[in-house]
């Protein structure tokens, strides 16, 4: 089994024990689940478009021009893909897969746009932890305005109160490829012992400063960027040292550097620890369809947003998109799981002429993907409701039909 399917499958994330009334938005009235782990096939979905009723948010505010997605002078709604010895179609994968959105653009052109499970193109649906792949793009914002002076600073000095802890020395480069050597374990268990169970203990108090001071009693397990291993709490960290170089908070910073500037259409959300508390870095942006895929295409474009003006450092793209250390490389994160992972993000298989040669994505449990093929110029988007918090088969399936949109756009 791969590491997503093993640790994923039981993942605490967007605050599953804090799941709680809150502030409401859009389709209030929808019931929904009280934990997005105890979801019914009749409420899953409402329960993904209603994250903001769950706890805390703070908007992440769109600017007042927004970037056109023009349609593609290829249509893919007719696309058929091979998998598993038979011949597949959209329709048929949306089906099986419970597909609540799917975005291909092509040049920043819709050539495939289409939604299920009761959502619409005015939906926010949450993003889980592709979450941490837009927590690492703006750690590279940072990095770009001076805030972060370097990778290889440690983490203590941006977050004095992780001297002495297990991350004191650790480089913020190795927080970003999720190698800091320091133990975190990733499995859900209901009777809390795991690590990212107790994260959701900590959410669900809503009390400011309980995330990171988790963080500061985790214990060290091996020397830094010797190992890859997942770790929610690693990009709760991360977000702590980019809100604290820029002396923002994450939302706001999001919006000021890439949300406004790269032309999003509407307002989203991030889920916040506590009422006017920290966000949580690894998980909880909730965003409607077009915007993610105006993410995808921001990363695309290497930082350069719509207005013209660049916000990553040249090259970002290629850093962040692809293996930089042997603990990260292809293959070596679980046996017989073949990607490989950049800086907070999930690295598909080389190959010279395959379709997702040079490829990267963002994923989240229950199938999110934010997918980004610089050598193609795709971007794609998928929004799923798997009744399982990880599935293997789904995750290759979805390659599957993204390859063949890359091929049949070329």
């Amino acid at each position: 089994m791969s590491i997503i399917q093993t640790d994923r499958r039981r993942l605490l994330l967007a605050g599953g024990a804090a799941m709680m009334a809150g502030p409401a938005w859009a389709q209030a009235e929808e019931p929904i689940a009280a934990t997005v782990l105890a979801t019914t096939a009749e409420n899953q979905a409402a329960t993904f478009r209603n994250i903001d009723r769950a706890g805390p948010v703070r908007p992440i505010r769109a600017g007042g021009r927004v970037r056109p997605l023009p349609p593609h002078a290829r249509s893919l709604d007719g696309l058929r893909f091979p998998f598993e010895g038979a011949t597949r179609t959209v329709d048929d994968y949306m089906t099986r897969r419970r597909t609540g959105g799917l975005l291909v653009l092509k040049r920043g052109e819709v050539a495939l746009e289409r939604y299920g499970m009761g959502n619409n193109p005015q939906t926010r649906w949450t993003s889980f932890s592709t979450a941490k792949s837009m927590t690492a793009t703006l750690t590279g914002a940072a990095l770009h305005a001076g805030a972060i002076k370097s990778l290889d600073d440690p983490v203590e000095a941006y977050l004095p109160k992780m001297a002495g802890s297990a991350y004191a020395g650790v480089s913020v480069r190795n927080v970003l490829r999720m190698a800091s050597g320091v133990a975190w374990t990733e499995a859900y268990d209901p009777g809390g012992v795991s690590d990212v169970a107790r994260l959701g203990l900590a959410m669900a108090a809503r009390r400011d400063g309980l995330v990171l001071e988790l963080m500061r009693t985790r214990a060290r397990a091996v020397p830094q960027g010797t190992k890859f291993n997942y770790s929610t709490g690693e990009t709760c960290v991360l977000g702590a040292i980019v809100s604290a170089a820029v002396k923002r908070n994450l939302a706001d910073y999001y919006s000021e550097t890439v949300w406004g500037p790269a032309g999003m259409e509407a307002d989203g959300y991030w889920q916040l620890e506590s009422e006017g508390g920290m966000a949580l870095a690894g998980m909880g942006v909730s965003a409607r369809l077009r915007d993610y895929g105006r993410f995808g295409q921001f990363v695309l474009e290497d930082g350069v947003a719509s207005d013209g003006v660049r916000r990553l450092p040249v090259g970002w793209r290629e850093l962040a998109g692809q293996p930089d250390s042997e603990a990260t490389g292809f293959g070596k994160l679980e046996k017989d799981y073949p990607l490989g992972y950049g800086y907070q993000w999930w690295v598909l298989p080389r190959g010279a002429g395959t379709a997702h040669d040079g490829a990267f994505t963002a994923q989240g449990i229950f199938g999110q993907f934010v997918y980004v093929n610089p050598r193609e110029q795709v971007v794609a988007v998928v929004w799923s409701a798997w009744r399982d918090a990880w599935q293997t088969p789904s995750e290759f399936e979805t390659y599957a039909l993204l390859g063949a949109a890359v091929e049949a756009l070329r």
